[in-house]
């Protein structure tokens, strides 16, 4: 992959540390507004002494054996990302390396957020200079792992960080192997008896949307009781995905007659497809949900969510969620 990673950097530890004592270092700078900058490109694999001396050629640091010595020194260079990163000239190692881990410095950071359709990613890379032509070509091009129908739910949320020579192929691509990463660490691939890996991507999408995530399993359990029971799941964040109504909490009567195979007021079972790309708790959650006999769950308020088997009290606690919704409970405070 051309640089289109999120693993940390390696920094050769064995090498000896006191060799580069009293190497050659700029003072600490005064960084302002009107300090000289420069685009410093880190590649995919490179070593510590090759960041280091990359730094030194550009001009950041004054040698590269002092910012290897303070690089070995401090564990958390081993987090430093390949791409590109925004340096100032001119700067003790020891603020390089504050700068190469500060994310705000990395002009092509890509953060794809837990829940995110596929949808609300192409609109972040067309805001970035692609073209939906070059986007839809980038997805023919991705390989899609054994056992799954479709690229929802499969572009893993995660920081990533790629190079200027990526192409959206790459990128794609980057997105879905940390996919088969992770599910095959939470052995989503295998299934579970009765569930395909697809049906339970599917489930940890709805997980995702649904709640908190101490609440994951919980709600793992409701999607199970009423399946097995032939009970349509009822679920708003289906409805949600189809009309694209991003953060709202109220879902309308009108709503739930939408004509989708996504509605599941409408029609039984699960969705066809994930409604969501799933981190690794929603995923845990799908593959280990708790134990109880629930079959409904609603939040009250928020953080508040409570679940039961009895209709009668999901309906008493639907009434307390109406009242705090009127009262202005679930308004984002600014």
């Amino acid at each position: 992959m051309a640089g289109v990673l999120i693993v940390a950097l390696t920094f050769g530890i064995h090498l000896i540390r006191a060799s580069n004592a009293g190497a050659p270092d700029f003072a600490t700078a005064i960084i302002s507004s009107s300090s000289q900058e420069k685009l410093v490109e880190i590649p995919s694999g490179a070593n510590g002494i090759q960041i280091a001396r990359i730094l030194t050629a550009a001009g950041v640091v004054k040698s590269s054996a002092a910012f290897f010595g303070v690089a070995v020194a401090d564990t958390r260079s081993t987090s430093i990302a390949p791409g590109t990163h925004r340096l100032t000239i001119g700067i003790s190692s020891r603020q390089a390396l504050a700068q190469l881990l500060d994310s705000k410095r990395m002009p092509n950071l890509l953060n794809i957020f837990e829940g995110e359709w596929n949808s609300e990613i192409f609109s972040d890379l067309k805001g970035r200079g692609f073209s939906q032509q070059e986007i839809d070509s980038a997805l023919g091009k991705v390989t899609l792992p054994a056992g799954y129908k479709s690229l929802e739910g499969m572009l893993f949320p995660a920081q990533y960080n790629f190079a200027k020579e990526s192409t959206l192929p790459q990128i794609f691509q980057a997105m879905v192997d940390r996919f088969v990463t992770e599910s095959k660490a939470a052995k989503l691939n295998v299934g579970l008896k009765g569930l395909s890996p697809q049906d339970l991507l599917i489930i940890a999408s709805i997980i995702q949307a649904e709640g908190d995530t101490k609440d994951f399993p919980k709600i793992s359990r409701v999607i199970r009781n009423r399946l097995a029971i032939s009970m349509p799941l009822q679920l708003d964040s289906t409805v949600h995905y189809v009309k694209k109504t991003r953060g709202q909490v109220f879902l309308s009567t009108q709503a739930t007659l939408t004509d989708s195979k996504y509605n599941t007021y409408k029609h039984y079972g699960l969705p066809p497809g994930p409604i969501g790309n799933p981190g690794r708790a929603a995923i845990d959650g799908a593959m280990a949900p708790a134990v109880g006999d629930w079959l409904f769950f609603i939040t009250v308020s928020p953080g508040d969510t409570r679940f039961t088997k009895s209709n009668e009290e999901f309906l008493q606690w639907k009434s307390l969620y109406e009242k705090n919704l009127r009262a202005g409970a679930f308004e984002v405070k600014k």
